[in-house]
């Protein structure tokens, strides 16, 4: 069952959360973790797995950057990234991975300011109308951008915890990540599955 977890870390936000209730509290001296951001270009793995490790290295893991495991030319072939995690020495797997964008246009109202009797001269008309000018609406159109975070026991083959979030408005992929990096840190110490 998802638990409904809203964690605002800039424009991003948790909007759902789930622990797997087997899932044990991580022992943070013991494990080796590593961020795989899932992706079709190489270029959005680069910088962004290092900066969300760097993040969870801050929460206390042993965290590293997924593509100094397992290159981005080997990581669609299932057996060749086993036998690299395994030799890594992994135990966990922050995998992030975007599930899409969606448009939401909305409308401002618009505004009107009614003032006292002014039909009756052009003067009192005059004076009055500018003030009462009215303001049309405009139409906004935000970009949302969901993403997955999920936590992974490679040993146990076994979800520990996972994550969607959304990001209104994000300047860069950079952005998303950053925001969401700490996002995810505080809900994992506030679920318990990190030791204090």
């Amino acid at each position: 069952a998802m638990l409904a977890s809203p964690a605002m870390a800039g424009s991003t936000k948790l909007v759902t959360t789930w622990k797997n209730p087997k899932a044990v509290p991580v022992d943070r001296a013991s494990q080796k973790v590593a961020v795989f951001v899932v992706a079709k270009e190489q270029t959005m793995r680069l910088g962004t797995e290092e900066a969300f490790a760097a993040e969870m290295r801050k929460q206390g893991l042993n965290c590293i950057a997924g593509n100094t495991v397992v290159p981005f030319e080997i990581a669609t072939d299932k057996e060749k990234s086993k036998e690299m995690l395994k030799n890594a020495g992994l135990t966990m797997a922050i995998m992030v991975r975007v599930l899409g964008t969606d448009k939401n246009v909305y409308a401002t109202q618009g505004d009107v300011v009614y003032s006292g009797a002014y039909y009756s001269s052009f003067n009192g008309y005059w004076e009055y109308s500018w003030p009462a000018a009215y303001m049309p609406a405009y139409l906004i159109t935000d970009t949302i951008v969901s993403l997955e975070t999920v936590i992974y026991s490679i040993d146990q083959d076994l979800p520990l915890w996972a994550g969607q979030s959304q990001t209104k408005n994000p300047k860069d992929i950079d952005q998303i990540v950053r925001d969401l990096r700490k996002s995810v840190g505080k809900e994992l110490k506030k679920s318990g599955l990190i030791k204090k």
